[in-house]
């Protein structure tokens, strides 16, 4: 008879958030901000870069003193995440800051930053998720792409693929900027038919601007997340609709399936500039919520479904980089 081992079987890693100053346990997140930008820059918004260090740092002490814990930033390679920021900006306001890998739309590059990937960008997306952005850089804890208005085009087909390469070697949550909230059920048919994503791995955003109910229970059906994320624009559905549509995916059991965010995209827009900015999901948003989804609903929007949303595995991860609390 072979003799027992001296150690029972390894068990696997678990779940974490991957924040810029490492990874914590989920519950750890507190309350999120599940889309948003501290720093972006876009040729599509001349004159509104987010580049400013100091704007950032005070939209987060903003954010921080209307109750907000964590924010996750969406922008992706080649947008001007700010990466060697974030550190810094995540110890001095005490918010947990996760940062993205991943591509936006090709127009949101010049031709010059997308030839600098090559033909591996999955390669690009797992070394950023693993090793840091740039080499040496904070890890990214998500991975973002984009599809169009009410269609994938060559570009968001390419990434998307990547997207799924890289989240099979890592186990990391994939983002998905839909167009004007559209196309939320040809993604999911690219990303968790054809490429074999777990749809718990996918989080859909922008489904605030495109108030299709129908779209919306098909969708959180389907086992994705469900981001609805900003305040209203001129073109896009408006906060008053926001209620009902919870309620609705509420009501058929999908609660578990919401997350919120502020989508803070041109200088304009921070609180810090006179905008509705990060702190508004806290200030205004919650409160409308809150009468009339119930506070304890609101509350895991806010808190236990994005630390469930984008918490992984984390396979194939270097270990020694793991912190806590």
């Amino acid at each position: 008879m072979n003799p027992a081992p001296a150690h029972g079987p390894v068990a696997p890693p678990a779940p974490a958030v991957r924040t810029v100053l490492g990874d914590i346990a989920p519950a750890d997140l507190g309350v999120c901000d599940a889309h948003d930008h501290l720093f972006l820059r876009s040729p599509q918004l001349p004159g509104q870069e987010l580049a400013d260090a100091g704007a950032a740092a005070a939209e987060l002490a903003a954010f921080r003193a209307a109750g907000g814990a964590a924010v996750i930033q969406w922008t992706p390679y080649g947008m001007g995440r700010g990466a060697a920021e974030l550190p810094r900006l995540a110890r001095e306001s005490g918010v947990r800051i996760v940062a993205a890998t991943g591509l936006h739309q090709a127009v949101h590059y010049a031709p010059e930053v997308l030839e600098r990937i090559g033909a591996d960008p999955a390669g690009l997306f797992v070394a950023e998720l693993t090793e840091g952005i740039g080499g040496s850089g904070p890890r990214a804890g998500m991975i973002k792409v984009a599809g169009g208005f009410h269609g994938l085009d060559r570009h968001a087909r390419y990434t998307m693929a990547a997207a799924a390469e890289a989240q099979r070697a890592t186990g990391a949550a994939i983002g998905v900027h839909l167009e004007l909230g559209t196309g939320a059920l040809d993604v999911l048919d690219l990303l968790c038919g054809e490429l074999a994503v777990p749809p718990d791995r996918v989080i859909l955003g922008h489904l605030n601007r495109s108030p299709d109910l129908a779209v919306h229970q098909a969708a959180a059906g389907a086992g994705a997340y469900l981001a609805f994320d900003g305040p209203s624009r001129a073109h896009h559905a408006t906060d008053w609709r926001l209620p009902d549509a919870l309620a609705a995916l509420a009501d058929a059991g999908y609660g578990d399936r919401i997350l919120l965010g502020g989508d803070t995209t041109t200088a304009g827009a921070r609180s810090v500039n006179g905008g509705p900015g990060m702190p508004y999901l806290l200030r205004r948003q919650r409160a409308r919520l809150e009468l009339a989804l119930g506070e304890e609903l609101v509350t895991q929007c806010l808190t236990a479904n994005p630390a469930r949303a984008f918490a992984a595995d984390w396979a194939g991860t270097a270990s020694g980089h793991r912190v806590t609390g």
